[in-house]
């Protein structure tokens, strides 16, 4: 057993007994809500539940055909849960447990609710934490939070929670899929849109044991999504389908993921030319835009061309989505023609010609959910890549997202490999400006400012592999992938004319030999190209630094883009409380003068002084105040005579609570604790004159708040 003042973790064998062992546990015998595990150590298999019932419910899993097998059950509890916190930590479980795949999960929750409760994130996060690390210490988990947050795993599972843009598509392609009536479905949407999710998404949907599936994460939608759902399974009740994926290496990423979801095999996750092999009920198509046609393909013709014939289709006409749209009853293709960025790509025109037909649905994703930048980014790139900008349009500056233009190579280089210290996955990507001679040789492809670089040495999951963040990847290793912090180079293929306002391309300079090749019109290789940075530039979800080697192109961008320099100036100079306030959204928020950090002082309730604060501080629905405090009876945790105080009202407190407690007339900042059922406020202080204060009951004293934050002398 595991216990601390937070929670208890306690382990039961999951057997016949354990009813009766149980009994005792004073959260289930008082109807608590409880999370639990449910493991076998053996297969490597778990489940995760939560329930106010306990006896019931593990009676239930004991009597499961699937879960009888397990071997042990860990009953997590705290006298702090309420329902919302343990559907909360339910739900984190199965999200980090799936990720960190030390354990294959057996649960059949998909789009797990991500609601909002009081004391979410400044109690119940920090108590998630927690009990992560204590699972780690007893096996049940292996990585740490922020490893998996950078996972593959984690990235693509099933059991992440879905928008409402998601759910209603989910709704529609459903609908969708029933309907007699539709041939194929169109998943329109930008990078970062989610449409990779909503795939794996939908296959954990249809390879589900209706009984197993639980859909409590669609609130108040539950009841008509489970009947959708349920026409579903009858329409197909054992479907074969297949998830298809141009790019080999983010295929193999793929295999991965579905080998690790319950219900899934790789085996589902296959090239364009395998649909050959099968009819299908359902084809899904991730990355539909890189399907392709027959040109410049290379080594590839061949078996190209084996199955233009096995499907007889005219051997220069026939592409891969001719072959999809074929060889399955039903057709989801996720598509984004911005993201088509070779001649091999099968023509925007075929799509349109798709989306024409009557049998033909077409959905459009528009929320962005990689970048932090949101759709404004998105927007702003696009002007920028298109030379749209007005003279009154201001410089970016996006607030939650580090979007910076470099003068220094070297310097990019150096913040993006810190920011991978601190973050991981953070990596430089560049144009395909250069040859790419240093296959398998220990010699650079490209040297700028000096700097001497090398392209990615291996082709497939190179953002994850053990040397990337001493490389260079490109458009063909990162597009579907993540990064934190992408350090973006615009090579010497791309410049800017600066009488025409638009960007220009030297073809000369631009080595993806498959990329160019048969194109006729540098117009049609421009747009590619523009694509390629577009795609490069949605990449990194907390912010992206660029470098451009064409000097024209760089006077350009310093036009729209912060420089590196004026960011590092900002910073150095936020140390004046003006300019503090600029940069945080501000509260005014009441200060009363004083309180005792020693002795008791009166409370004076006149208001001394509004103070600015700022409003992350604080959460919706809480009032707030603060006080200067007197005396060094809490000096030890960093409360000292003169400090500014921001105080939270609250009148529920716990153990080693900092709280503001009214005696009398008098106020006082102590440490909370009950003992023996006496409330004593306990000093915390370098000074031993201070004795603790006793009452009998919460009669002689009244707890009005907790202390959040000292602030410092900039009222930060």
């Amino acid at each position: 057993m595991i216990e601390s003042n937070l929670f208890e973790i306690k382990k039961y064998d999951f057997n016949q007994n354990l009813l009766d062992e149980i009994c005792d546990n004073h959260f289930v015998d008082g109807l608590w809500p409880l999370v639990y595990i449910l493991s076998d150590g053996s297969v490597k298999e778990a489940y995760v539940g939560e329930t106010t019932d306990a006896l019931s419910r593990m009676a239930n899993h004991l009597k499961s055909n699937s879960k009888n097998k397990l071997t042990a059950v860990r009953l997590i509890a705290s006298d702090k849960f309420n329902k919302s916190a343990t559907l909360d930590i339910e739900s984190n479980l199965i999200k980090y447990i799936s990720g960190d795949g030390q354990y294959r999960l057996l649960n059949g929750n998909i789009g797990l609710a991500n609601h909002t409760y009081y004391q979410k994130n400044e109690v119940y996060w920090d108590m998630f934490k927690t009990i992560w690390e204590e699972l780690k210490s007893e096996g049940i988990t292996k990585n740490s939070l922020d490893q998996i947050n950078n996972s593959d795993l984690f990235k693509y599972s099933p059991y992440k929670s879905l928008s409402i843009e998601q759910r209603n598509s989910l709704i529609d392609i459903i609908k969708s899929l029933i309907n007699k009536n539709t041939n194929s479905i169109i998943v329109e949407g930008g990078a970062g849109t989610g449409k990779t999710i909503l795939a794996i998404f939908l296959f954990k949907l249809l390879n589900s044991e209706i009984e197993d599936l639980n859909l409590k994460g669609f609130g108040e939608d539950e009841k008509e999504f489970v009947k959708l759902v349920s026409e579903l399974k009858s329409v197909y009740p054992n479907p074969s389908m297949a998830l298809v994926v141009p790019m080999a290496g983010f295929r193999d990423t793929l295999k991965k993921i579905f080998k690790n979801v319950k219900g899934l095999s790789a085996k589902m996750v296959i090239g364009p030319a395998e649909v050959v092999k099968n009819k299908f009920d359902i084809l899904v198509v991730d990355e539909s835009h890189r399907l392709r046609k027959r040109v410049n393909l290379g080594t590839y013709f061949g078996a190209f061309d084996t199955v233009n014939r096995k499907l007889n289709l005219e051997k220069d006409v026939g592409n891969e989505l001719d072959w999809v749209i074929m060889q399955s009853t039903k057709s989801i293709l996720f598509y984004d023609e911005n993201q088509s960025i070779k001649p091999s790509d099968v023509n925007k025109e075929n799509f349109d010609a798709l989306k024409s037909k009557k049998n033909t649905v077409i959905k459009v994703l528009k929320s962005q959910f990689r970048v932090k930048g949101g759709n404004d980014y998105v927007t702003y790139i696009d002007k920028l890549l298109k030379c749209k900008f007005r003279k009154s349009d201001n410089v970016a500056d996006f607030k939650d997202y580090e979007f910076m233009l470099f003068d220094s190579l070297e310097e990019m280089r150096e913040r993006i490999k810190s920011k991978d210290k601190e973050f991981g996955l953070s990596r430089l990507v560049a144009g395909y400006s250069w040859e790419w001679i240093s296959k398998n040789k220990d010699i650079h492809d490209m040297e700028i400012d000096n700097i001497k670089l090398k392209w990615n040495s291996v082709s497939n999951d190179w953002v994850n592999s053990q040397n990337s963040i001493n490389e260079v990847g490109c458009i063909h290793t990162t597009q579907g992938y993540d990064l934190n912090y992408a350090g973006v180079i615009f090579g010497k293929e791309i410049s800017y004319d600066k009488e025409k306002n638009e960007i220009v391309i030297l073809e000369e300079n631009y080595f993806d030999k498959n990329g160019k090749q048969s194109i006729k019109n540098v117009n049609e290789l421009k747009e590619y190209i523009v694509n390629i940075y577009k795609t490069i530039l949605l990449r990194g979800i907390k912010g992206t630094y660029i470098y451009a080697c064409d000097l024209n192109l760089r006077e350009y961008l310093k036009k729209h883009i912060s420089l590196n320099e004026t960011r590092k100036e900002n910073e150095e100079k936020l140390h004046t409380v003006s300019e503090y306030l600029n940069k945080y959204e501000m509260v005014n928020v009441p200060m009363y003068e004083s309180v005792g950090c020693g002795e008791l002082l009166f409370a004076d309730s006149t208001v001394q002084d509004m103070i600015p604060v700022r409003k992350d501080y604080m959460h919706a629905g809480s009032k707030y105040f603060v006080l200067k405090t007197t005396g060094d009876s809490m000096n030890k945790v960093g409360i000292n005579s003169g400090d500014l105080v921001l105080c939270k009202k609250e009148y529920q407190v716990h153990k080693g609570d900092k709280v503001v407690a009214i005696v009398g007339d008098d106020a006082t900042i102590k440490e909370y604790h009950k003992e023996n059922g006496r409330i004593i406020l306990k000093p915390c202080s370098t000074n031993s004159i201070h004795k603790p204060l006793e009452f009998e009951n919460d009669n002689e004293m009244k707890v009005i708040a907790v202390v959040v934050k000292v602030l410092d002398k900039d009222n930060k």
